[in-house]
C-alpha cells in the first residue's frame, strides 16, 4: 500500500461510503469475481449489514475491469424503486447492482426474478444484475422460479473471521502511522462487521486526538471501555428512541410479557444479525405465546411500518418469519445496553416470569364461549395463557395427563376456573381441578361463578375470592371488567405482592373450593372436553 502523508482519518477509517484505503476482500471475494465474468449469470450476495458486500462488490467489478457499465440502485430510495421497475424494458442495461432487494414489493421483485432468468438462458454478455441483501435473500429469490436455482450464484457473506478484521486494522494502523492498543478488543467487538471495525478504530483515534497522519509513530493509550462508552453516548442520540418505541409496541402493556423487547433482546444476541421469529419463540417457551401473538396477527410487521425510523433499522419478511437488522451501528448499540435498565425505562414491571403461564384455564365445553372470550382478551394483553384448543396439535400423540397435570399443578401462576353446570360433570374437569385443588389455600385458583350454578353446587372448603358471571348480562362489558381485573392480579404479582385485593361489581369474597372423585383420564383430543 503506498502511503500518502496526508492521510486523514475520516480517509482511514470510514464511516460512510467506499472505503479504499482499508479494503479487505472478504473470504468470499474470488468467487464474486468469478460470477461477475460469467456471462449472463445472475449474483445474489446475502448477509447483515455492515458485513461488506456493497463494499466488495463495488471492488469486486472495478477489479474485473467492468466499473464503466454499472448502475447502483437502492430499493430504499422511491425514485430508484421507478428504475427497477422499468429494468425489464431497458434491455441491455449493462450491470446494475440492486441494493436492499429485500425492501422491494412481491411483483417487482418477481420481475426481476423473470429477467434474471431470461439473462442466464441467453448467456448474456450485455446485461447483469447483481442483487444485495439481507440473510436468505437468495432462497426469496428463488421461491418466485425454482428453475432460477442453477441460473444464480448466491453467495452468502458472514461474519468475517477475525483475521481479516486484524487486517483492515493493520491497514489503517500502517496508513495513519499509529499503533492502536486497544486493537484486540476492537476485533472481539467488531464480531466479523468490517463496519463496526472502521467504527471503532475511528472513535479510539478520535479520542486519542489522532485526526491526521502523523510524523512519528504514535500508540494510542485509550481504554476500551472509554471508547465504548463514548461510541454508545453517540448511538444513543440515534437509536434511544427507536429502540424504545419498538420494545413498548403499539401500545405498553406493563403487566406483559414483552413479546417486542424480547424479539429485539434476541436480535441483539444474533451472530447472523437475523432470527426468525417463531423459531426463536419456540425456544423460549415463556413468551412463546406473546410472540406468536404479535407475529400471526401482523401486529409486528403493522409496527414497523408505521414507523420510518424503526424501518431504517429493522426489516420483518412476512413470508419467511424473518426479522432482521439493517443498520450495523444498531448492532453495537444494542449488544451493548443494559437490558435490565432498559426494560425498566421502557415500562414493563418485571421481565422475570416464574411460571410458564400466566393463567391457565379450566372449564367444561359448554363454557367455551366464556373461555375463549377471556383467553383473547389476556393475549391481547401479551400474556400467556394455556388454553386447550391452542395446544390441540401438542396435546395429539401425547400421554394426556402427563401433559396437563404439570400444567394446573405448578406451570401456571394462576388457574381459571369456569364453574358452570356442568363443571362437576366432566372427566376433563375432574382431573383438572385434581391437580390444582390443593392451590386454592396459596391463592393460585381464581373462581368465576356463572350464575346458574350457585355456590352450592361446589363443596366449601376454603375461602377465596371469586368473580360471578351472569348469562343474562351483556357479555362484552362482563368480560371487560373480568378482564381488567385479572390484569390487575397479574399486575401486582409482578410487583411481588403477596395480599391482592380484587375490587369491583363482580367480586365477591366467599367460600368456594372443589371436591371431584379421582378416575383416571384417557383422552384423544381436546375434543373431549366438550
Amino acid at each position: 500500500m503506498k502511503i500518502d502523508q496526508g492521510h486523514e482519518l475520516q480517509d482511514v477509517f470510514v464511516l460512510s461510503g467506499i472505503p479504499t484505503i482499508t479494503f479487505v476482500q472478504p473470504i468470499e471475494y474470488t468467487r464474486l469475481l468469478v460470477a461477475l465474468k460469467t456471462n449472463g449469470r445472475g449474483i445474489v450476495v446475502e448477509g447483515p449489514s455492515g458485513i461488506g458486500k456493497t463494499t466488495a462488490v463495488i471492488n469486486s467489478i472495478k477489479d474485473a475491469g467492468l466499473s464503466e457499465r454499472v448502475l447502483v440502485l437502492s430499493a430504499r430510495k422511491q425514485d430508484e424503486v421507478e428504475l427497477i421497475k422499468e429494468l425489464p424494458k431497458q434491455i441491455p442495461f449493462g450491470i446494475v447492482v440492486i441494493d436492499d432487494f429485500h425492501r422491494l414489493e412481491v411483483d417487482v421483485k418477481m420481475q426481476i426474478a423473470d429477467v434474471m432468468k431470461a439473462l442466464a438462458d441467453e448467456g448474456a454478455s450485455h446485461s447483469k444484475i447483481i442483487i444485495l441483501g439481507i440473510t436468505n435473500a437468495g432462497q426469496t429469490l428463488i421461491s418466485f422460479g425454482k428453475d432460477l436455482a442453477n441460473r444464480i450464484e448466491v453467495i452468502p457473506f458472514e461474519a468475517n473471521p477475525e483475521y481479516k478484521i486484524e487486517e483492515l486494522i493493520q491497514k489503517g494502523e500502517a496508513a495513519l502511522n499509529i499503533k492502536i492498543n486497544i486493537s484486540s478488543d476492537i476485533v472481539k467487538d467488531a464480531q466479523g462487521s468490517f463496519y463496526l471495525a472502521q467504527m471503532l478504530a475511528y472513535n479510539t483515534c478520535l479520542r486519542a486526538g489522532i485526526l491526521k497522519r502523523p510524523n512519528e509513530l504514535i500508540e494510542t493509550q485509550e481504554s476500551h471501555e472509554s471508547v465504548k462508552s463514548q461510541v454508545m453516548t453517540s448511538l444513543a442520540r440515534i437509536f434511544h428512541d427507536t429502540a424504545i418505541n419498538f420494545a413498548r409496541g403499539t401500545k405498553l402493556r406493563r403487566e406483559g410479557r414483552a413479546p417486542y423487547l424480547h424479539l429485539l433482546y434476541w436480535l441483539s444476541q444474533s451472530k447472523t444479525w437475523v432470527i426468525n421469529a417463531e423459531r426463536e419463540a419456540d425456544r423460549h417457551p415463556e413468551q412463546k405465546g406473546s410472540v406468536s401473538q404479535v407475529v400471526t396477527k401482523g401486529f409486528l410487521e403493522d409496527l414497523i411500518r408505521s414507523s420510518d425510523d424503526i424501518q431504517k433499522v429493522l426489516h420483518f419478511d412476512n413470508a419467511s418469519g424473518n426479522l432482521a437488522i439493517q443498520d450495523p451501528q444498531f448492532v453495537f448499540y444494542i449488544r451493548n445496553l443494559s437490558w435490565p435498565q432498559f426494560a425498566d425505562e421502557v415500562g414493563f414491571i418485571s421481565l422475570e416470569f416464574p411460571s410458564r403461564y400466566d393463567f391457565a384455564l379450566s372449564f367444561s365445553g359448554s363454557d367455551r364461549d366464556i373461555a375463549e372470550a377471556i383467553f383473547n382478551h389476556l393475549a391481547e394483553n401479551e400474556l400467556e395463557v394455556f388454553y386447550d384448543k391452542n395446544e390441540q396439535h401438542r396435546i395429539l400423540a401425547q400421554d394426556v395427563e402427563e401433559y396437563l397435570a404439570p400444567i394446573y399443578a405448578s406451570d401456571a401462576q394462576f388457574v381459571i376456573c369456569i364453574l358452570g353446570p356442568d363443571y362437576p360433570k366432566r372427566i376433563w374437569t375432574k382431573f383438572e381441578s385434581n391437580q390444582f385443588k390443593q392451590r386454592f389455600k396459596s391463592g393460585a385458583v381464581i373462581p368465576i361463578v356463572l350464575s346458574n350454578a350457585p355456590l352450592g353446587v361446589f363443596d366449601t372448603a376454603a375461602s377465596v375470592g371469586y368473580m360471578s358471571w351472569n348469562r343474562s348480562d351483556a357479555f362484552e362489558e362482563q368480560l371487560s371488567k373480568i378482564g381488567s381485573i385479572l390484569l390487575k392480579k397479574c399486575a401486582e404479582t409482578r410487583n411481588n405482592r403477596r395480599h391482592i385485593a380484587i375490587k369491583g361489581d363482580n367480586l365477591h369474597m366467599e367460600q368456594t373450593s372443589l371436591q371431584f372423585g379421582t378416575e383416571g383420564i384417557s383422552l384423544a383430543s381436546v375434543a373431549a372436553r366438550d
